[in-house]
């Protein structure tokens, strides 16, 4: 899991342009200000294109936390 969450830690800095941003499977969107609905989007692709997975609607739905996020990754992999 480790690896991965690392790997979403880059992703979400580039693509919500904050470096601060430290992840753990515990973390939700409003931990992170600039993590609103129209980046969530921007995550998910970024997330999909990096990884070469697609996600179902009904999976990006179900995610509570980035470590269901990881997990659905583990899952396509």
């Amino acid at each position: 899991m480790q690896e991965y969450l690392n790997q979403l830690n880059l992703l979400f800095r580039e693509v919500l342009e904050n470096e601060d941003i430290s992840l753990t499977p515990e973390t939700v969107a409003s931990d992170i200000d600039e993590w609103d609905s129209i980046n969530h989007i921007y995550l998910v692709v970024e997330i999909e294109k990096y990884f070469n997975i697609k996600f179902t609607s009904s999976q990006i739905l179900e995610w509570k936390n980035v470590g269901e996020i990881v997990n659905s990754i583990q899952e396509k992999k």
